[in-house]
């Protein structure tokens, strides 16, 4: 039957993450004990005040087809949150919301990348990114960077892998799947590269600046030269647990948002109407409401990191944001545990999976093939479990 589909689709990877998550459940579903340790999703409940304002949107009757890009009253939150938290001014006609950020990215490329653009990925990146590219015809250009560097990309990196075809820039900060966090001064130091190329535009990817550890969050379209080139793609789907809610939300010059807006129109519509209505509450209230997610997280985050490091063979260095550690684990490779030999990343993620009963994803899918994505997003208990089992069978 595959023959019948289209290349388009054969051609597609599935998401290693969800793809992960979907055998951990299929484990769980026939008995095991499987400890899920590789979705991003906060494992908080949503904040009381957002679940009233979606309560009352219900009471009120919001149920008819929502305007393409958002309620007006929504893309008024946004535009006052990008204000106060990023010194961003964008006006109405610069925002546009959508079923999630994962669309949002979708809508960017797809109204952004001919046939043959080549888009710059510092690796490692989010794992949808490299195929959202090419769904749109473009071409990724992954840049390797290591745990010594903090995973992050340095300007000269960043020049060398500019070409004549070169379109865009993706990245993310803080990171998925690496935690890191960009400062001022490394954005603008990979402006001043790209002040040099004007055809360049730029994704910044800030879905997770409120989980950040070293405080204050920079967003490269506040970097100077940088307004009118960048695409900032942000959602309440983690800082406020909100992942099943699905808004997504770019600021953009307006000309490119008119365009996401269009191609929106043919393909979703609007997004839904009781969560748009939630959300205007979630963006108007001080982060000092969902602190407390945010200092559980990090302190999750120094508790594995001390738990692995108990562990011969995993090599660490310390996350400044999001949820997640990224160890090499590279010196397995060629080891044989257990009467398994790992190869590589994907064989020992399978490997932690099958023999410790926990589910993390192979850093292959993130361009990274030395590492594993582990999510903190988790109890305490469950990730003194986890990292236990993952002890025990190393």
């Amino acid at each position: 039957m595959k023959a019948f589909l289209s290349d388009r689709i054969n051609g597609m990877a599935t998401s290693a993450t969800l793809a992960m998550a979907a055998k951990a459940r299929e484990l769980r579903n026939a008995g095991k004990d499987i400890i899920g340790l590789s979705l991003g999703e906060p494992d908080f409940n949503i904040p009381e005040f957002i679940k009233e304002e979606a309560k009352t949107a219900i009471d009120q009757n919001y149920r008819a087809y929502t305007p393409v890009d958002g309620y007006a009253e929504l893309k008024e939150a946004i535009a006052r949150k990008f204000k106060r938290d990023n010194g961003l001014a964008y006006g109405l006609d610069q925002i546009v919301v959508s079923t999630g950020a994962k669309q949002s990215l979708a809508n960017v490329a797809m109204c952004m990348i001919n046939e043959g653009d080549e888009v710059v990925l510092p690796a490692p990146y989010w794992v949808s990114y490299s195929d959202i590219v090419k769904l749109a015809g473009g071409v990724p250009v992954e840049v390797p960077t290591s745990i010594d560097t903090d995973f992050k990309m340095t300007p000269e990196q960043l020049e060398a892998a500019i070409t004549p075809k070169t379109k865009m820039l993706w990245f993310s900060s803080p990171c998925n799947p690496s935690g890191s966090v960009y400062s001022q001064a490394e954005l603008e130091g990979l402006a001043e590269v790209l002040k040099k190329h004007e055809q360049i535009f730029v994704v910044s990817d800030e879905i997770y600046e409120h989980i950040n550890f070293v405080g204050g969050h920079v967003s490269i379209a506040n970097v100077d030269g940088m307004y009118d080139r960048t695409i900032t793609v942000n959602g309440v789907s983690k800082a406020f647990a909100m992942t099943g809610w699905r808004i997504g939300f770019i600021g953009a010059p307006a000309w490119i948002a008119k365009a996401c807006t269009k191609f929106q129109g043919q393909v979703t519509s609007g997004a839904n109407a009781i969560a748009q209505r939630a959300t205007i509450a979630a963006l108007d209230a001080p982060v000092s409401k969902i602190q407390y997610m945010i200092d559980e997280f990090q302190k999750r985050r120094d508790l594995i990191l001390s738990l692995l490091k108990e562990i011969d063979g995993f090599y660490l260095n310390v996350p400044e944001g999001a949820f997640y550690v990224f160890p090499d684990i590279s010196s397995f490779f060629g080891k044989t545990l257990k009467g398994t030999t790992i190869n590589n990343a994907s064989d020992f993620a399978l490997y932690l999976l099958e023999n410790a009963n926990v589910a993390t994803v192979t850093g292959e899918a993130f361009g990274n093939p030395n590492c594993i994505r582990i999510s903190y997003a988790a109890s305490e208990e469950q990730l003194r479990e986890a990292i236990s089992r993952i002890k025990a069978v190393v």
